[in-house]
């Protein structure tokens, strides 16, 4: 007689989540259990059943916060549970999160595992802070084991009361490792450098990542180094969370910033850069300073979660105060004058980040933990 596989349910709110955390994971974790792929519906959660080889189903879930389409998830969830039977369910962001845990545990699927990669309620104010606090709390309430991404979403977690379960980063944190032959700097042919020092932004271009500041700080640089150059490098998101007006004329003036818009490769924009700048207010683990690191590029970064763990001051990069203008100039300018330290610290950056954020380890560490927890079926 053939074991039955235990069944694992890997649930995100949006398919391109599933896409971009889980390449490769789904199809190795299917070696060994029967899994399922859950997530709103979208071209991007049939690639995924592509690529991976598994089963997928669609169940329509809205990022934000809405009452009457969140309970008709929930149902929908609920009937996915009930029907499926899992033997693990694993979510990760947050509105799949809560429905995944509260389904889950409503059917009493025995392990239910949520990863936290971020927190948005410690940016938040107010009665919508107190919202996302309270539905944090339920989904850890409703969770059998909680993962956070880096030790400062832990730090958060417990310091404000979010959970008392026992919770474990695993590893060195982050959910998604970095393939160090893909991000490989060798792999380009960097050419002639520019006369100017080039620092690159990846990230959505919204008030949150910093962008503001980062603007007004590359502005007054310019003046100083006209050669100096910033290339800005995702989508804007005008209508969740806007720049200023003054910061959007200034990027559109072309006058030493490129704004590439989205792009499904950022490599050849790393290779050519001389430094990450990543002004962000808050974070889970930051996954561009990850493969900037890996493709030998020192960054700044602000002092928050997760980019204070990949980043050692001094050592692969600086760390300054997260929404402060004049230290992100400081830290520019310090750049373009101290090439020899710069250079210093790009030496490091890849090294480190091969010995803790390697993808392979990475997702050994959620391997590991699988099998502890699914070895008594």
């Amino acid at each position: 007689m053939i074991d039955k596989k235990q069944k694992i349910i890997r649930a995100a709110t949006v398919p391109q989540s599933l896409y971009s955390f889980c390449a490769g994971m789904l199809e190795e974790l299917s070696q060994e259990y029967e899994v399922v792929a859950v997530s709103s519906p979208g071209e991007a959660l049939e690639k995924v059943g592509q690529r991976e080889g598994v089963r997928t189903i669609a169940v329509p879930m809205e990022r934000h916060i809405s009452l009457i389409n969140d309970l008709r998830s929930l149902w929908r969830m609920w009937k996915v549970m009930k029907s499926e039977k899992p033997d693990m369910v694993h979510s990760m962001t947050p509105k799949a999160g809560l429905i995944c845990m509260i389904a889950a545990w409503l059917t009493r699927v025995p392990r239910r595992v949520h990863t936290f990669t971020g927190l948005v309620w410690p940016t938040a104010t107010g009665l919508k802070r107190l919202i996302l606090m309270a539905t944090d709390w339920l989904t850890c309430a409703c969770a059998t084991h909680i993962i956070p991404e880096g030790e400062g979403v832990k730090s958060d977690l417990l310091n404000h009361h979010i959970t008392r379960k026992p919770i474990k980063v695993l590893g060195y944190g982050n959910v998604k490792g970095i393939d160090m032959e893909h991000y490989n700097p060798a792999l380009f042919d960097k050419g002639p450098h520019p006369d100017g020092f080039t620092f690159v932004f990846v990230g959505r271009i919204v008030r949150d990542k910093g962008i503001n500041e980062l603007i007004a700080a590359f502005d007054r640089l310019h003046r100083d180094y006209p050669d100096a150059r910033l290339v800005l490098i995702g989508p804007r998101e005008d209508n969740l969370d806007p720049v200023l007006p003054s910061t959007l004329d200034r990027i559109n003036s072309g006058d030493g910033i490129q704004a590439t818009g989205p792009q499904s490769d950022v490599r050849p924009f790393y290779a050519t850069a001389d430094a990450l700048v990543f002004p962000s207010y808050r974070e889970g683990f930051p996954n561009v300073v990850i493969e900037a690191g890996a493709m030998g590029l020192p960054s700044i970064v602000t002092d928050i979660n997760g980019s204070r763990e990949i980043i050692i001051d001094g050592e692969n990069g600086v760390i300054i105060p997260p929404r402060n203008e004049e230290a992100l100039y400081q830290a520019m300018k310090w750049f373009v004058e101290h090439s020899d330290e710069v250079a210093a610290m790009a030496q490091n950056a890849r090294h480190l980040i091969a010995s803790r954020y390697e993808q392979g380890y990475v997702r050994q560490c959620l391997y590991d933990f699988y099998h502890e927890i699914l070895k008594d079926n």
